[in-house]
């Protein structure tokens, strides 16, 4: 039977609970794990380059590895995983940088190259991957549409227990699944989380709910092993309402908020740094590749100093 939003939601106000939560609530926190937060970069505003490049970039900037793209159009394509996830991996190991996460499209057990992208992955030592986004099917219905994705992730649980990898579902902004984040929830509720879970984005949940994005978080925390980080502000682009990535600190997010939750919480894992601003300007793009290099690092400096202090400040570095 499926949980009720409001009767949630009223059990917590029966709790005497506000936002930011009190410690009458330890019965929904998950198990007390690790502080433990390696930092990787999420490599596709760096995927056009020389893999070489990037992890000079990334060792650079002081963040500990990469988390790879491996799927159509992304630096490692599905056709030829067991030959390049596993080069890449060794060559990152000369930057001593982790090869340990990576962003794939998978949504289903039974497409050709899944257990093929998940059994080179485990062999090359990634532990968590991020799988692709399902969308509703409105002919169908919501709930209808989430039962047949259920379905689908059955037998991906499989293939991420007989590979002993964990798949998190990234919650985004917009009309699919996992965007208000309580559907995420409905979603995974009946899998163990050691190998079906969440990658939580603080920055989607807040554009969908500015000061309701509290609430999913706690509903699904237990769920969550790896965390993406960004910040947005909204701007007017086209005449229309849009959320617009900017560096971190520069935006909306409320990340005192987020990692005092994320402490009380007790979650940890992964996280991955996600670029969706320019990197290099357009009179940028001409200059020398050891200029572009300079600018980069910069940049990705920037961002993990500014993520390293809030870690630092709520002590789970």
């Amino acid at each position: 039977m499926l949980q009720n939003r409001r009767k949630f939601i009223s059990t917590l106000a029966a709790a005497g609970a506000a936002i930011p939560f009190t410690s009458e609530l330890k019965s929904y926190l998950p198990e007390n794990k690790s502080g433990s937060f390696p930092l990787r970069l999420f490599s596709k505003p760096l995927d056009r380059f020389d893999f070489s490049f990037m992890c000079e970039c990334v060792a650079g900037a002081g963040i500990g590895g990469f988390d790879l793209t491996v799927r159509p159009g992304g630096k490692v394509e599905p056709g030829d995983v067991e030959t390049v996830l596993p080069k890449l991996a060794d060559e990152a190991k000369k930057y001593d940088l982790s090869v340990d996460m990576m962003v794939t499209s998978i949504l289903s057990a039974t497409d050709p190259f899944t257990e093929r992208i998940l059994k080179s992955a485990s062999a090359s030592g990634i532990k968590h991957y991020r799988l692709g986004w399902f969308e509703y099917n409105m002919s169908r219905g919501v709930w209808e549409s989430l039962e047949e994705h259920r379905s689908s992730l059955k037998g991906i649980l499989e293939l991420n227990r007989k590979y002993k990898i964990h798949g998190g579902y990234q919650n985004h902004s917009g009309s699919g699944v996992g965007a208000p984040v309580w559907d995420l929830h409905e979603l995974l509720r009946s899998f163990p989380p050691e190998f079906i879970g969440s990658q939580y984005d603080v920055r989607h949940a807040m554009v969908e709910g500015a000061n309701s994005w509290i609430i999913g978080i706690y509903l699904i925390a237990g769920h969550i092993r790896t965390l993406a980080i960004k910040d947005f502000t909204w701007a007017t682009v086209n005449g229309k309402p849009q959320a617009v990535t900017v560096p971190l600190g520069e935006g909306m997010v409320d990340w005192d908020l987020f990692f005092k939750t994320v402490k009380e919480l007790n979650i940890s894992g992964p996280v991955t740094l996600h670029i969706e601003y320019p990197l290099l300007e357009k009179d940028e793009e001409n200059l020398t590749l050891v200029k572009q290099q300079e600018i980069i690092i910069r940049k990705l400096k920037k961002d993990i100093d500014y993520l390293n202090n809030l870690l630092k400040k709520y002590q789970l570095a």
